[in-house]
């Protein structure tokens, strides 16, 4: 890894570049190699796929880890919700032995091997607050003051980078303690409590399953109409069974199979307050990302009536809240399962490959993956692992041929024959 410090006139070959500390807070560094932004599995998968063509590369992560959404901000139950062959990254299977649906300790132990095997060492504490193409160059700037040239620029601060918390009436006067899921580790601190759960989504059942398993009292504020699947459908995965049935099948039909085998073996949701979308569980991730939710237990906790299903929130009171069913009710804590957003717009100067509106690439998939001028994008997919990794793999490919390319020109030129 050679890079070019400005402030002190000279170059650095330095293979631990994590380690490079500067000078001065303004510190310049001329990096000859692609940057990549953050350290998560979509980073670390660019990084791998640039190292087996022999193309190093540099991360910059804010956090002081690698993949720290995983380590420092999951529950501890938390499970891959799909099977490990749809989330293996480019050029490393799972171990031997690893179950099908990896646990969270699994599935760091998975990613830090990764990173071993490929040598990648990112530079972490380092959170990017601008990046700006300027005269031919990325010029990215961080917090800590330093600022890195590059030719290439990797955006892959992912669709989870910051929480969502959103404003609802009366909650700043709700006495209550109140947690976003990034924050919440265990129903072990709840136990005989009565907790809100916000959010129906997987994590919001997940984290409620998790509530009674502890002995707490939870309920769900499902404001919208939502998809619930079981796991498993024929004793394999239903997403699995879902991608071989669209090989063959429109997706209206695969939908119309879905929800047919999930009526037969889960009943109808709508008698719990589960009301379904109109569009099916496949057309509507293709259309809108929703991802439906895949049942590990929660439904029939909600069957028997040890976790309640309420309807959107009108207002919080000082120690519970009022739906808008009209329902009062009083709870003891409030978790925040509302989700994740991009923060691409808040430091990225570039409007063309990211919408400013949500941060994600204006052009689906399979087509946000490259931008102009050196410029790309990593899980932005709203596909999981699966499509992050099939980027990746675009983009070292990309990066592989602009590499080449220049050293032929080069070599043209260093070695064109005197007239």
């Amino acid at each position: 890894m050679a890079v070019w410090t400005e402030s002190e006139g000279k170059r650095v070959h330095d293979p631990l570049y994590h380690n490079i500390v500067p000078s001065k807070p303004d510190k310049c560094i001329v990096v000859d190699d692609p940057v990549i932004i953050g350290a998560g599995p979509s980073g670390l998968a660019v990084a791998a796929c640039l190292k087996e063509k022999g193309i190093p590369s540099l991360i910059l992560e804010r956090s002081n880890c690698i993949a720290s959404l995983w380590q420092l901000k999951t529950y501890d139950r938390l499970h891959l919700h799909l099977p490990k062959k749809f989330c293996e990254l480019p050029l490393m299977p799972y171990p031997p032995g690893f179950p099908t649906y990896p646990t969270k300790q699994q599935f760091i132990a998975y990613l830090e091997a990764y990173a071993k095997q490929y040598d990648i060492k990112p530079v972490f504490n380092q959170t990017v607050v601008s990046a700006e193409y300027e005269d031919g160059t990325w010029r990215v700037r961080t917090e800590e003051g330093r600022e890195y040239l590059c030719r290439w620029l990797v955006v892959a601060t992912g669709e989870n980078a910051e929480a969502v918390l959103p404003e609802i009436e009366g909650l700043e006067r709700y006495k209550g303690t109140v947690v976003h899921t990034s924050a919440y580790r265990s129903g072990d601190m709840y136990q005989g409590k009565k907790v809100l759960v916000v959010g129906g989504g997987n994590s919001g059942m997940e984290v409620s399953l998790d509530l009674c398993n502890h002995g707490a009292m939870p309920s769900i504020v499902v404001r919208e109409a939502v998809h619930i699947l079981p796991r498993e459908m024929f004793w394999s995965s239903t997403f699995g069974l879902s991608m071989w049935l669209l090989k063959w099948l429109p997706m209206q039909t695969v939908d119309q199979f879905l929800l047919l085998m999930a009526r037969f073996m889960l009943g109808d949701t709508s008698q719990f307050g589960l009301e379904r979308p109109h569009f099916g569980p496949m057309e509507l991730k293709s259309v809108s990302g929703k991802t439906p939710v895949l049942d590990v237990g929660t439904l029939e906790k909600i069957k028997s009536g040890d976790i309640k299903i309420f309807p959107a929130i009108k207002s919080f009171t000082n120690h519970g809240a009022e739906f808008i069913d009209g329902r009062m009710e009083e709870f003891d804590a409030v978790v925040l399962a509302t989700g994740y957003r991009s923060n691409v717009p808040s430091w990225l100067k570039d409007t063309e490959l990211f919408s400013e509106k949500d941060g994600y690439p204006r052009r689906p998939f399979p087509n946000g993956w490259k931008g102009r001028q050196g410029l790309y994008s990593v899980g932005f997919t709203k596909r999981g692992l699966l499509g992050a990794s099939m980027d990746a793999t675009r983009i070292a490919h990309d990066i592989a041929q602009c590499w080449q390319d220049m050293t032929k020109q080069l070599n043209h030129h260093l070695y064109k024959p005197s007239t």
